[in-house]
């Protein structure tokens, strides 16, 4: 008899499609899910990852969300960018931006340097949309930081101005 969980790719039968949330069904036989509105995902069993198949862009799932694995520089600050915006609107603000280590090489020399910038590294200080940054500690306990891109600390109320608004600057 056959086990029936071989006949899927890694993550079942079905999962939630990455970009609109939608469930979509894997594909029988094949590493595939098939989103009718994004098209073809595919599942990478010895990386753990969904590959969308049209843009290449790689995604991760940590507690039955999607992480998207960035390449670009852009594509973290954008995704850090709508964020905000959701925080925004849904009456929070932003105190601190708190971003995977492994993104360090990456995205730094797109950072504002803040006052304290002579000295040693522990007393740089990173801005981005003028808020604080800091990067994770890098540490094998904590897979979470190998999957989840960023984390922002918040508190209950509009920013006393809008700082986000410089998306590219």
């Amino acid at each position: 008899m056959t086990d029936i969980n071989f006949q899927y790719p890694i993550f079942g039968s079905e999962i939630k499609c990455p970009h609109c949330r939608q469930v979509i069904q894997a594909l029988t036989l094949t590493d595939t899910y098939l989103c009718p509105r994004h098209g073809a995902f595919e599942a990478n069993p010895n990386t753990q990852e969904l590959v969308h198949l049209q843009s290449g862009r790689h995604w991760k799932l940590w507690e039955d969300k999607w992480y998207r694995q960035h390449s670009h520089p852009d594509g973290i600050r954008f995704e850090i960018h709508e964020a905000l915006d959701m925080l925004y609107t849904e009456g929070y603000r932003a105190t601190k931006v708190i971003i995977a280590q492994r993104y360090y090489p990456l995205i730094s020399s797109y950072l504002e340097k803040g006052n304290n910038w002579q000295g040693n590294q522990e007393t740089k200080t990173y801005k981005l949309y003028g808020l604080p940054v800091e990067f994770s500690h890098q540490s094998n306990d904590e897979p979470y930081w190998d999957i989840v891109n960023f984390i922002l600390e918040k508190e209950k109320g509009a920013p006393s101005r809008y700082p986000y608004f410089r998306l590219f600057e």
